[in-house]
This record gives structure tokens, C-alpha cells and sequence, in this order.
């Protein structure tokens, strides 16, 4: 659709016109990853879901289309622009939450952390060949017992002569049983005073020591993988150690960059639904008329588009902060919790539309609504983003 058509309201379900104030460039990105995900995840997401399988298949697909690393520059990468990057997110959140989450823990939280906190020798060794889909690799922050309080973190790194030691316990980790490599997160022991410190490893998943057990059976994204990783003695070069940004910055600053994308991702699913029960209202008739000429059905949709259209602005005008280097943590905050609580509110009611037809795999959206509960948890609980934001307007630290 070109700018001219959306200020004619080409597209009902584009209340503000939003469209229009996308460049060609946008609008093009947008429009290429919509057509990737109707020909190579549409057709098949319901059984990868049922089938509790993820396509490696798909990597390949997805590099090619230059979506790994979409939005860093440099080493094979594709160095699009933040909004480029959220629009490519939430249409491939609008095929499923599970392929998002690839791209995310593949692009902005292990990629990200190499290209942020590693030295010109990693990125030459990693960066190239995670962006063509020839190497995966994952991102081990969360602990058994430390989620939402990493700082709390067991796992640790000791030195010993030209090598580190890694030994603890990592759970949840996307994509850890298919990857080739390992971020992981440990604490050292730096200095004569003994003070520590959370520092990133790049941890090839062949090394002697590193186990990875998928977690299964899960209800939420089912066409992903999440594990959970031993680390038993696990040895390393000394050399293997992220050099930069040392400390929970380290991953934080990781953590935004998925947090980014998943506000945009959530605003992608929420399309999706919107569209489904909208099409499916117009298509099916009771007591001889249209759900959607039922006073009852229309309030149901109104309220639905109004929640997309909020998430839409909401993700746009983060895209374009982040592109003028102005986006603050506080910010990425605020995207995240509202646009899952939104695309979850949107989920559940588009399910209510459809009826009993609406807990079947035929339609997308109670897989949506399954999804985003694992969405609403990770990078961030809600009660983690709401302290955020409590913080940011008070002033005073309540997390503990």
C-alpha cells in the first residue's frame, strides 16, 4: 500500500493512518517480511505448534531474507533501521510468537552481545556466520533460582592459568539445545579486594561440560525451544571472555534490544488477531446475519482496534526514538508491558468472537493468546517493568 492509498483508508484496521507515515523503505521491509511469513511459516506454524517442533528448516529462510542481526551493522549484518527492524518483528510475531523468538535470541540478545561487549576477533569469528544462519547461538542469563534477580546469579567463572572454569546452572534458555554457541553469564572474582562481578563468555556448545535439555511438555510457545543448561566444569580460553562493558549492564543492555523488538512483536500478534475475528464476523452468519452487523461483535472489534492502534503508535514512536539515539530503558519499559497486556487483551477477546471454532489450531488466536503468556514473562515480568516505571516516577528503588 503507498502512502497516498493509507491516508484514503485503504486498510480498515488502520484507524490512524499510520501507514502513511512510513517511508517506501518501511513500507517495503514491512511488506517483504509479510510475504516470507504467508509463504514459509503460515502454511505450517499450526502443526509446528501441535507437533511441539521448531523448523530449523526455517533458519536458512530467515538469513537469507537478512533478518538475523537485521538491525546491526557490519559483519554480514543487514544494518537496518530500528524502525525497519520493529516492523520485520511484529510481522513475523503475527505468524507466531515462537519464530520471533529466534530471531530475537539469535539477533538481540547473542548477536548483540557480541557485536556490544566483544572483541574485533569474536565479531570477525561469530558475527558472519550467525547472520547467514550458518551458526546459532544463545543467550544464558536466567538461572534456576535468579529470573527476575539476576544479580543473584550462582553460576560462576574461576581462572585457571591460560583458561576459565564455568561451572552452575542456567534455565530457560532459547534456542540452547540447537545452538553452536553460548553467551553465557557468570560471576568472577576480580581484584586483590575479592569484589564480583557478572561477566560474559562466548562458550562453544561442544565444549566438554555444557549440556542442554530442552523443556518439555510446555503449553506457550511450542514452535520454539527453551532449556535448560548444565555447566560442569566446563573449560575455555582465557580469551573467550567478553572484553567490554563488564558487569549486569553487560546483558541488560541485550535485554533492551529484545525488549524493543517484543513491543513490536506484540503489536504484530494483536494485528493478527484483530484481522482473524474481523474476517471471521464477516463470514459467519447467526439467526440470518453477519456477526459483525451485531451491535455486541462491533463494540468487541471497536475496542480491539483501538488496542492495536495504540500498540502500532506506541512501537512507532519507540522505532523512531531509538533511530534518533534517543531511547531511554525506562521507555523500552513502558512498550513492553503495555503492548503484551494490550496484544493478550486483544488475543483472548478475538478468541470470543470465533466461539468454539476459536480453540482450534485453525485460527491464531488462542496460539496468540498461549504465546504471549511466555511473552508477558520473559525479558522482564510485568511486575519487574511496572518497578521500573515506579522507579523512574518516584525516584525510590522498590525491588527490594
Amino acid at each position: 500500500m503507498t502512502g497516498d492509498e493509507a491516508l484514503r483508508g485503504g486498510d480498515p484496521i488502520d484507524l490512524l493512518a499510520l501507514d502513511a507515515g512510513l517511508s517506501e523503505a518501511e513500507r517495503d521491509t514491512r511488506d517483504r517480511v509479510r510475504a516470507l511469513m504467508d509463504t514459509h511459516v503460515r502454511p505450517h506454524v499450526a502443526r509446528w505448534f501441535a507437533d511441539a517442533v521448531f523448523p530449523l528448516e526455517l533458519v536458512p529462510v530467515l538469513a537469507e531474507a537478512g533478518l538475523l542481526g537485521m538491525h546491526l551493522r557490519g559483519y554480514g549484518c543487514a544494518g537496518r533501521s530500528a524502525v525497519e527492524y520493529g516492523l520485520a518483528m511484529a510481522e513475523v510475531e503475527a505468524a507466531d510468537s515462537g519464530i520471533r523468538t529466534f530471531v530475537s535470541v539469535q539477533g538481540s540478545l547473542a548477536m548483540s552481545a557480541i557485536a556490544k561487549h566483544g572483541s574485533e576477533e569474536q565479531k570477525q569469528r561469530w558475527l558472519p556466520r550467525m547472520a547467514a544462519g550458518e551458526a546459532i547461538g544463545c543467550f544464558a542469563l536466567t538461572e534456576p533460582t535468579a529470573g527476575s534477580d539476576p544479580a543473584a546469579m550462582r553460576t560462576r567463572a574461576v581462572r585457571d592459568g591460560d583458561t576459565w572454569v564455568i561451572d552452575g546452572a542456567k534455565r530457560w534458555i532459547g534456542l540452547a539445545s540447537i545452538a553452536d554457541v553460548a553467551v553465557v553469564w557468570a560471576k568472577v572474582t576480580e581484584g586483590d579486594g575479592g569484589r564480583e562481578r557478572v561477566r560474559g563468555f562466548l562458550v562453544p556448545t561442544s565444549t566438554p561440560g555444557f549440556r542442554a535439555t530442552p523443556i518439555e511438555p510446555k503449553l506457550s510457545l511450542r514452535a520454539s525451544v527453551q532449556c535448560d543448561v548444565a555447566l560442569d566444569g566446563v573449560r575455555v580460553p582465557v580469551d573467550a571472555i567478553l572484553p567490554h562493558h563488564p558487569g549486569l549492564r553487560g546483558p541488560f543492555a541485550c535485554l533492551d534490544e529484545a525488549r524493543y523488538g517484543i513491543a513490536w512483536g506484540a503489536a504484530g500478534a494483536a494485528r493478527d488477531c484483530l484481522e482473524v475475528a474481523l474476517a471471521y464476523a464477516g463470514g459467519r452468519e447467526q439467526f440470518g446475519r453477519p456477526l459483525a452487523a451485531f451491535q455486541l461483535t462491533q463494540a468487541k472489534l471497536v475496542e480491539m482496534a483501538l488496542e492495536v492502534s495504540r500498540a502500532q503508535l506506541l512501537a512507532l514512536h519507540l522505532g523512531r526514538l531509538k533511530d534518533a539515539g534517543r531511547l531511554e530503558p525506562h521507555q523500552v519499559s513502558v512498550g513492553k508491558l503495555s503492548n503484551v497486556r494490550a496484544a493478550l487483551d486483544v488475543a483472548r477477546t478475538a478468541r470470543t468472537i470465533l466461539g468454539g471454532n476459536g480453540v482450534t489450531l485453525e485460527h491464531s488466536p488462542m496460539r496468540h493468546a498461549a504465546n504471549l503468556e511466555s511473552v508477558r514473562t520473559y525479558e522482564g515480568t510485568d511486575e519487574i517493568h511496572t518497578l521500573v516505571l515506579g522507579r523512574h516516577l518516584t525516584g525510590h528503588q522498590a525491588f527490594r
